[in-house]
């Protein structure tokens, strides 16, 4: 619905020498009313309100107002004309309103008001003008103006509130009163104490003007500081005025029906409107921004942006895809609408198909008897027929269109479309999930199922009297303001006027608000102790496992099977069709890089060192890469290379005969990756163990080990 129009507010504030009065333990009246109108410019700054704001004070030093005279209307000051609420207001109320050491005439301050709004809304439109007045009424009174005020008020729709640090008891000659409610309910919290003469007659003047201005809707409610500051304390949210979105509704080519849309349901998000700042000046001129474009080179040569040009990385190579390729490329809209392309039983539309961030109602257009017939007619033929329009919706030329689902939603007063969108079939995802049935221990028995249900009876949070008729919602959501904002207004406030501060801890209302009913909570403890006693939880301590040394050097990156790794046979006899595309390959390439490796080192004519640098390369690609799918590609050959370069290790040795070095490498035990090491893995125990066992030759001496450039240059390989 429309937010309601601007209105104008003068909070009029007693600052005389008897507000600043207090017992040792209290605060004072005047703190009192200072917090009242802090949280009050609070809510109406964070909501981002257009109503306009103004302060007037009696009981100063000074006078500053455009009726004083002589001696009328003294010690009163406009200390702010009206303009919207923002942090200096803020600050004015906290640290620039002293309490003074005069007194004023609390009548004489409402006249004030009253000529400011006056003057100040000539030529504006201003749907509401209130006064707030707070005082604690110690001040003398005459009552000498007091019909001249009171006709005025009546006269110009000015509304007039009072906040007190004391209730009012609103008992007689004014019969049922908003204000003797609230005085009952509160009588309670708010003890009254001896209140002076002077305050008593005060009361009097206030209950003249309660009962004069009650049935003109002038002095609507007497409230206390205390009951203020508990309504106050949650910040408002930002009323927002939809706008009309008008089309036609269109079934088929022949049938156009005039519509008009607004957004009935949309997720509100935060208006962060961060930006950064100097943090010693806390001057956003003294920050200034410069980006700067330089190739990935060793010198790091700056180019302009008009050089430069986006790219679309597909797989390890960067596809230029220019603005330009990105407007033909996007869909194109003709114009916004809202076309019916059929129709389905409401039942075959499941709840968890609904997307998108908003929900409209379409109506009619205003003024369109014949549109207004025809939509009339569409709506409760879909009710009556329980089905539903399937509607392609365009909001306008530059947006992608939607598929969505119409329902027919008929009130009393009006009758309406809701629309909501629908998925295509990209956005459904199928999970399949094993049922718990399968598993014996799983499957619950009767008492642990009756249990259960007690529990979720107990949960309810609609109350329900005996003859089975709902009787009071216990928990409602829709009157729960959104902590986060609460939150987040909350820290903002309290960093603006104390930066240097720790932020504060959560309100306690606001926790208490989040926390379960009191009577759910009572109501669920026996049902939930029985599902404890039925469920019971037992602590499982898992049993340390003897660890070898191999388990704990083990290459942690083996762990979990590869199923795309293809098996390859070591038998010369054997088949693989990798085999057969062995002589095709002439570099490690990026598709399958593990299996080019392993075909390149095992040509006869193959350089280890080079086909080994082409691998490491394709590995610094991967990285550079970042994804999971190039982090286990990279893996994979850091497995291949690994078990590889073992090989063409062993073969090194016995062709050099160093069988001392083997001899190191028997003992430490780096063979084969088996498959107790990695599940991936092809090699067993049995066939590591084979491959350390060196190859008996007859009749031959070992040559002594040549200290020299053989194993550095192994090394290096490696």
């Amino acid at each position: 619905m429309a937010r309601s129009g601007k209105a104008a507010t003068v909070l009029c504030l007693d600052v005389g020498c008897n507000m600043s009065n207090s017992a040792s333990d209290e605060e004072s009246s005047l703190e009192q009313a200072k917090k009242v109108m802090t949280k009050f410019v609070q809510r109406q700054v964070f909501a981002e309100s257009k109503d306009e704001v103004a302060v007037v004070l009696f009981g100063t030093d000074g006078t500053r107002n455009d009726l004083a005279s002589g001696d009328q209307y003294q010690n009163i000051t406009v200390h702010r004309s009206l303009m919207l609420p923002d942090f200096d207001l803020l600050e004015d109320i906290q640290d620039v309103i002293k309490p003074g050491s005069k007194e004023a005439d609390f009548l004489d301050a409402i006249i004030v008001c009253m000529d400011l709004l006056q003057k100040e809304t000539i030529g504006k439109k201003y749907e509401k003008r209130h006064i707030e007045l707070f005082t604690d009424l110690s001040s003398p009174v005459s009552e000498d103006q007091l019909e001249i005020i009171i006709a005025n008020l009546k006269k110009t729709g000015i509304s007039l509130q009072f906040f007190l640090p004391f209730p009012v008891d609103v008992d007689d000659g004014g019969g049922d009163t908003s204000a003797s409610v609230h005085s009952q309910m509160h009588r309670s919290s708010f003890p009254r104490k001896g209140l002076t003469e002077q305050q008593n007659e005060g009361i009097d003047v206030v209950r003249k003007l309660m009962h004069t201005l009650d049935e003109g809707g002038g002095l609507e409610e007497i409230y206390t500081f205390r009951e203020s500051l508990e309504r106050l304390s949650m910040f408002k949210k930002i009323e927002r005025k939809p706008m009309a979105w008008p089309c036609q509704l269109t079934i088929g080519s022949n049938l156009s029906i005039r519509i008009v849309a607004y957004k009935s349901v949309i997720e509100e998000k935060v208006k962060k409107v961060w930006t950064v700042v100097d943090a010693k000046t806390l001057r956003k001129d003294d920050v200034q921004k410069e980006t700067v474009y330089c190739l990935n080179d060793d010198d790091e040569t700056e180019i302009q942006r008009d050089d430069t040009i986006q790219g679309f990385r597909y797989g390890s190579d960067i596809v230029p895809f220019s603005k330009e390729d990105e407007e033909q490329m996007k869909y194109k809209t003709e114009a916004k609408c809202f076309s019916v392309l059929g129709f389905s039983r409401s039942s075959q539309i499941q709840r968890h198909y609904y997307m998108g961030n908003q929900v409209l109602k379409v109506f009619a257009a205003k003024g369109d008897e014949n549109a207004a017939v025809a939509f009339s007619a569409l709506v409760n033929a879909l009710d009556e027929l329980k089905l539903v329009a399937i509607v392609r919706y365009a909001y306008d030329r530059r947006c992608h269109p939607q598929i969505g689902v119409a329902f027919p939603y008929i009130k009393d007063a009006y009758e309406c479309l809701i629309y909501v969108q629908l998925p295509y079939m990209e956005d459904l995802r199928q999970y399949i999930f094993s049922s718990l049935k399968n598993n014996k221990k799983c499957i619950p028995t009767a008492d642990q199922l009756s249990a259960v249900d007690s529990l979720i009876d107990s949960m309810n949070l609609v109350y329900e009297d005996d003859d089975g008729e709902t009787f009071e919602d216990l928990f409602k959501p829709s009157k729960m303001p959104n902590p986060h904002f609460q939150r987040l207004y909350q820290c903002l406030q309290h960093k603006a006027f104390h930066p240097n501060e720790p932020l504060p801890p959560i309100e306690p209302h606001l926790l208490e608000m989040l926390e379960m009913p009191q009577v759910v909570k009572e109501r669920c403890q026996a049902p939930l102790e029985k599902v404890k006693a039925l469920f019971p939880l037992k602590e499982v301590v898992k049993k340390k496992e003897e660890k070898t040394a191999q388990d704990i050097f083990k290459d942690n990156s083996e762990d979990g099977p590869n199923p795309k790794k293809p098996k390859i046979e070591d038998e010369e006899g054997s088949f693989s069709i990798i085999k057969l595309a062995e002589g095709k390959v002439t570099s490690v390439g990026s598709v399958n890089p593990a299996e080019d490796f392993r075909i390149l080192v095992r040509q006869k004519n193959a350089d280890f060192r080079d086909v080994s640098q082409q691998l490491i390369s394709r590995i610094d690609q991967f990285l550079e890469n970042k994804g999971s799918q190039y982090y286990m590609k990279g893996i994979n050959c850091i497995r291949v290379f690994r078990e590889e370069a073992t090989k063409a290790l062993k073969s090194k040795v016995e062709d050099k005969a160093l069988a001392d070095f083997w001899e190191i490498l028997i003992q430490d035990r780096i063979s084969l990756i088996t498959k107790d090491e990695a599940e991936g893995s092809s090699v067993t125990s049995e066939e590591a163990e084979k491959f350390l066992a060196p190859k008996e030759k007859k009749n031959e001496t070992l040559r002594p080990t040549d200290e020299g450039g053989d194993v550095d240059d192994l090394l290096d390989m490696m």
